[in-house]
């Protein structure tokens, strides 16, 4: 069955991500993990190569939900990866200008192969969306484990990164599909925590010494209330 064949690849991503996931600013040598990442990457957009074949042909929209949640997690992953080498968020256009697969086509008959064709995979601006912003709970605690480091700067790039975010996100508010909408609260709640955080460690800052910044940027960020989330 089609459904099946792709829902299994679409959880097999899954799985490479959540065994394989590293902290990358919790290691020594980030570029040499990054490197290993890219040859991760390169499995996984193999897989969705697998998907492209058995959508050859077919309406996309009617096996989306089979293959969307190891599609946002491929999102989440190479939007993360891009930012901790570029430090840029990556398009929607570069993720799909990855995503072209060459494929031989079999023939027929007396005919055993009639040459190599183009397929592709187009991730569609939802899931681009959905995947963004499951990316901001990573770069939350990349914060976290940055002040764990040593590293005061980086809480406050992302800070930054995060509110650009939240910003274009809020432009599509409750006018998008509800799934856009539902996660615009979580990013709400990720952007708030590393914001209340940032802010103890400039008035503490000096304070508090660098062993123990970690301890207290990890209690406020896990005690941060969100203003708009209601009381019970």
């Amino acid at each position: 069955d089609r459904t099946e064949r792709i829902i299994c690849v679409s959880r097999h991503i899954l799985n490479t991500f959540k065994t394989t996931h590293v902290f990358f600013s919790s290691v020594p040598d980030v570029e040499e993990i990054l490197s290993e990442a890219d040859v991760k990457l390169d499995g996984v957009r193999q897989k969705i190569g697998q998907i492209a074949e058995e959508l050859r042909g077919e309406d996309l929209h009617q096996f989306h939900r089979a293959f969307t949640p190891g599609i946002q997690e491929y999102v989440e992953a190479v939007s993360f990866h891009h930012f901790i080498r570029h430090r840029t968020l990556i398009s929607l256009e570069e993720i799909n200008a990855r995503l072209v697969f060459m494929r031989e086509n079999k023939g027929e008959g007396e005919v055993a192969w009639t040459g190599p064709s183009v397929l592709t995979f187009q991730i569609t601006p939802i899931d681009y969306l959905l995947g963004v912003a499951d990316l901001t709970g990573e770069l939350m605690r990349m914060c976290i484990s940055s002040v764990g480091n040593g590293d005061i700067d980086t809480p406050f790039q992302l800070s930054g990164f995060l509110r650009q975010i939240h910003d274009g996100f809020s432009y599509i508010g409750n006018t998008g599909p509800y799934e856009v909408s539902k996660k615009l609260h979580t990013l709400r709640q990720s952007l708030g925590k590393v914001e209340d955080a940032c802010y103890t460690l400039r008035v503490r800052g000096s304070e508090i010494p660098k062993h123990m910044l970690a301890d207290v940027f990890s209690s406020r960020a896990a005690t941060h209330v969100d203003p708009d989330e209601p009381m019970v």
